[in-house]
């Protein structure tokens, strides 16, 4: 089985999650979540979708939560919210403690520049759950990010994740899981 990806545009697909695999090469990336990969300056909006989606899958709430400016707003899935960068690392902290959480598998499908300094990146994106090699449908969701640029480079400033349920359109939740499949 090949590791999960995410395409971001016209970039080759990039692979995370591979923690969730059974090979040497997954084995390697587990012992060293010690490091901590930090964004770097200048990188694009797509690029800090990429960063935060690794970041999860690496379980690594410091991570996460450094690609967002200090006043920065998420909505969960649930639709629960976190304001600011404290309280995104605190509550992605107790998450990963208490829960074994799935692999995020994730394309950006458009960036677009509301300026020079602001940009939404939309996504789509599923979950693999921990042991498995499949897509839970039932998790996938669409996702908005609004980065903006400062001397420091890019980052989030707002992030919402919500339910793909698409309420009686079977044939659109079929083609999101099936899309989605394509990045495994």
């Amino acid at each position: 089985m090949r590791g999960l990806r995410a395409k971001i545009g016209n970039q080759p697909p990039c692979r995370f999650g591979s923690r969730y695999r059974g090979s040497a090469r997954a084995a390697a990336a587990v012992q060293h979540t010690d490091r901590k990969p930090r964004p770097v300056s200048g990188t694009s909006p797509s690029g800090l979708y990429r960063q935060l989606l690794e970041s999860w899958n690496r379980r690594d709430p410091a991570g996460y939560a450094a690609l967002f400016a200090d006043d920065s707003h998420v909505i969960g899935f649930d639709g629960s919210q976190m304001h600011g960068r404290g309280e995104i690392e605190a509550s992605l902290r107790q998450i990963f403690a208490d829960h074994q959480t799935a692999a995020y598998v994730g394309k950006a499908k458009a960036e677009s520049q509301l300026g020079g300094d602001v940009a939404i990146v939309r996504a789509i994106c599923g979950m693999v759950p921990p042991g498995r090699s499949e897509l839970n449908p039932a998790v996938n969701a669409i996702q908005a990010l609004v980065a903006v640029r400062s001397a420091g480079g890019w980052k989030i400033a707002h992030f919402q994740n919500t339910p793909a349920q698409f309420h009686g359109r079977p044939d659109l939740a079929d083609a999101l899981t099936n899309e989605l499949r394509q990045l495994l």
